[in-house]
C-alpha cells in the first residue's frame, strides 16, 4: 500500500515508516497539516495514518477537508487524545479508525493491514442492490434513487456487509470482527457511531429508510414492505 505517516514528532514519523516498510509497503512522511492535505488530494495514498497535533492545519480540520474532497484515502488516527470522547470525535469526523499512544508498533501495522485489506467478505457479485439503493462493489460507488451517495471507505465496508446479505441481522460483534478484524471495549459503540453514518447518508430525505436497528440483536438493511 501506499502510505502517508501524518505526524509532527519526526523520529516517530520515520519509525512508522521504516516498520511499513519492512512489510513491503511504502510510506512517505509529513510533518505539517497543511502540506499533507494538499498532497493527499494532488496523489490520494491508500491509507494515511494522521496525528490529531499537527503544525499548519490540525488533523480534524485535515481529516474534514480529505473527505470533503471526496479523497478515497483510508484514514487511521493516531494520537495522544486517547479517550473514549476523543475517539467517538474522531469517528465522527470520519476516519475509519483510532489508535491512542502509546501504541504497540506491531499492532499499528496490523491495523493498517487490516484496514488495506476489503473488510467485507468477498462476494462474486460486482453489483448490489437493496431497493432504490445501488453499489458497484469494483468501482466503489453508491447511489440511491440514482443519487450518489458519498461514503468514506469504512463506510463503504459496513454498507457492503449489509447489503452483501439483505434481511440478515448483524450483531455488533459480528460486524466488529468481518469489518474491523478485531475486538476491541470500545468497538459496540463504533459500530454505532458508522451505522449513524450511514443513516444520515443513505435514508435521510426518504420516507422508507433501509437500514434498521433490532433492539437487542443488532442492526439489518431490508426493502420497505
Amino acid at each position: 500500500m501506499r502510505i502517508h505517516v501524518v505526524e509532527d514528532e519526526r523520529q516517530l514519523a520515520r519509525h512508522i515508516a521504516r516498520a511499513l516498510a519492512r512489510h513491503g509497503h511504502t510510506a512517505t512522511s509529513h510533518f505539517d497539516g497543511t502540506a499533507a492535505l494538499k498532497a493527499a488530494i494532488e496523489h490520494p495514498p491508500d491509507l494515511i495514518v494522521l496525528d490529531l497535533n499537527l503544525p499548519g492545519l490540525e488533523g480534524l480540520s485535515v481529516l474534514a477537508g480529505l473527505r470533503a474532497a471526496n479523497c478515497p484515502a483510508r484514514v487511521l488516527i493516531l494520537t495522544a487524545r486517547g479517550e473514549v470522547e476523543h475517539r467517538v470525535k474522531g469517528l465522527n469526523a470520519g476516519a475509519d479508525d483510532y489508535m491512542a499512544k502509546p501504541f504497540s508498533m506491531d499492532e499499528l501495522v496490523a491495523r493498517i493491514e487490516a484496514l488495506g485489506r476489503r473488510g467485507a467478505t468477498p462476494t462474486a457479485a460486482d453489483l448490489l442492490e437493496v431497493a432504490d439503493l445501488h453499489m458497484d462493489v469494483h468501482h466503489r460507488r453508491v447511489t440511491r434513487a440514482s443519487r450518489p451517495v458519498a461514503l468514506s471507505p469504512r463506510e463503504f465496508d459496513v454498507l457492503q456487509l449489509l447489503m452483501q446479505e439483505p434481511g440478515r441481522v448483524f450483531s455488533r460483534t459480528e460486524l466488529c470482527e468481518r469489518v474491523w478484524q478485531r475486538n476491541h471495549e470500545y468497538d459496540t459503540r463504533t459500530v454505532e457511531i458508522f451505522i449513524t453514518r450511514l443513516r444520515k447518508k443513505v435514508d435521510t430525505g426518504f420516507a422508507a429508510p433501509l437500514i434498521h436497528t433490532i433492539r437487542a440483536v443488532g442492526y439489518t438493511i431490508r426493502p420497505p414492505t
